[in-house]
């Protein structure tokens, strides 16, 4: 006879080998793909219940590509617009660089709000939230007047997309199984390396046809767009558990999960900050408009866009293809992507940059969606949402703070070079004339990005190995 205090919850586990094994759900580790509930015995205090749902709607997935795919427009799409807006709002360093940081770091804190708070009042709900506070951020930000509140704008903004994706991980996680739900998870890549390609060319080419406030203007289009159809999201959601923690990094406990959170850190260092930034560098070094500059880009964002389907027909075609092993290659790829950019020079031909730029960009789409998939395989579904959270704060935290550090080195290392701040912050704003001592403090910072991410490499190796000790 069991003691009521303590669960047993049995689940029988079909693995990729063919053989079933038992596992108890209390140890949390490795979620088997497949899970079928066998017996679950009376624990003590509430149990955590699931609202019935039935299947989703065919129009889900369209809603969440919708959804998503504005988030990584508004990341990508800021570089090529700093420029413009400069030139228009002033050049403060701090305030044009919170037009990018601002978003971000809103984005990376509330993650993990939303991610508690999305298992509580549905990932649906969560979604919609998110969708009304970004129309709500561009409509501020395309009448801003000032740096300022095109700056709060841009936080609002951020606090959107953070539900956004939080809500929309969370519902491919749980109203989806298998095949469909790894299918899902490649979807979802995709949109976000689709987003991260075409986000310099479209806010490139807005800002020629519309002004820099023409790209809010399509940004709160897309939001109301999604808005119209959020119903057609399924509506999951789980019981609150008591003495349950408004932000819970438990998950971080296991290795591999950890392992796989530090991936989108090595991303943010060496893909995010440079499809942000290589805009401002070419447009400082090479004399490109912000159209030019956007369709530049291409080179590094179309690997984006291909590599997450790829990646995931690979894995379920190609039995000796798993997704460690994947994660590891585009780790060792963007390493010798973000070598291969310190050829950047005024005297060398800006075609030189492509190699670079197409390994990052394959490398950075490996990763997209399929870090996603895996990790939230890693935890309960009534967990999923705080999961997603964390995952995400770990993402956009990582980048908030290696893109506004690129920046101030940047700006510090020119202003070190040229010893006239005025200069030294048109510079680093991307306005040509001192093309080289941009080239030279970009060098420098790339230089610091490739041995960070070597280290993050070898942290991730040393953590998968860990997980694969203790599952043994």
């Amino acid at each position: 006879m069991f003691h009521q205090s303590v669960m047993v919850t049995i689940l029988i586990c079909y693995n990729c080998n063919g053989h079933y094994r038992i596992s108890p759900l209390a140890r949390e580790t490795v979620r088997c793909r497949r899970l079928r509930t066998v017996s679950v015995f009376p624990v003590k205090g509430p149990p955590v219940t699931e609202k019935p749902r039935s299947s989703p709607s065919r129009l889900a997935m369209p809603v969440i590509v919708l959804s998503v795919f504005v988030v990584p427009l508004a990341i990508s799409g800021m570089g090529v617009l700093l420029p413009t807006i400069a030139r228009d709002l002033g050049a403060s360093p701090f305030l044009l660089q919170a037009v990018v940081n601002g978003f971000n770091a809103s984005f990376a804190i509330f993650t993990l709000v939303w991610g508690v708070l999305s298992d509580r009042l549905g990932y649906r709900a969560t979604v919609i939230l998110g969708l009304v506070f970004f129309t709500a951020g561009s409509l501020v930000s395309t009448v801003a007047a000032d740096l300022v509140v095109l700056d709060i704008g841009r936080i609002l903004s951020g606090i959107g997309g953070a539900a956004v994706f939080t809500g929309a991980a969370s519902i491919m996680s749980n109203a989806w199984e298998g095949p469909a739900r790894a299918r899902n998870f490649a979807i979802f890549g995709t949109v976000i390396g689709i987003g991260s390609a075409i986000g310099p060319v479209i806010a490139g080419v807005l800002t020629g046809w519309l002004g820099w406030r023409g790209v809010f203007i399509v940004f709160g289009i897309v939001t109301v767009l999604a808005l119209v159809f959020s119903r057609a999201l399924p509506q999951i959601r789980h019981e609150p558990q008591p003495g349950r923690k408004v932000v819970d990094f438990g998950v971080l406990r296991n290795p591999h999960f950890l392992a796989l959170a530090l991936v989108p850190v090595a991303t943010a260092i060496g893909a995010i900050t440079l499809g942000t930034y290589l805009p401002v560098a070419f447009g400082a070094i090479y004399d490109l408009s912000a159209s030019s500059a956007g369709l530049f880009m291409l080179f590094m964002m179309v690997p984006i866009v291909v590599a997450p389907l790829a990646v995931s027909k690979a894995i379920h075609r190609f039995a000796g293809i798993t997704p460690m092993g994947v994660i590891y290659v585009a780790l060792i790829a963007m390493i010798i992507g973000d070598g291969a950019l310190l050829v950047i020079s005024p005297d060398v031909a800006i075609w030189w940059a492509i190699p670079g730029m197409l390994l990052i960009g394959a490398a950075f789409g490996m990763t997209i969606g399929l870090v996603d998939g895996e990790a939230l395989a890693q935890v309960p579904p009534h967990r999923s949402g705080a999961a997603a959270g964390v995952l995400n704060f770990v993402r956009v935290g990582s980048e908030a703070v290696v893109i506004a550090a690129f920046a101030a080195i940047v700006a510090a290392l020119i202003f070190a070079s040229l010893g006239d701040q005025g200069v030294a912050d048109a510079t680093a704003a991307g306005i040509p004339g001192h093309g080289a001592d941009y080239a030279a403090a970009f060098r420098t910072v790339l230089l610091v990005m490739i041995g960070a991410n070597i280290v993050l490499t070898v942290i991730v190796a040393a953590l998968h190995r860990t997980h694969l000790r203790r599952s043994r």
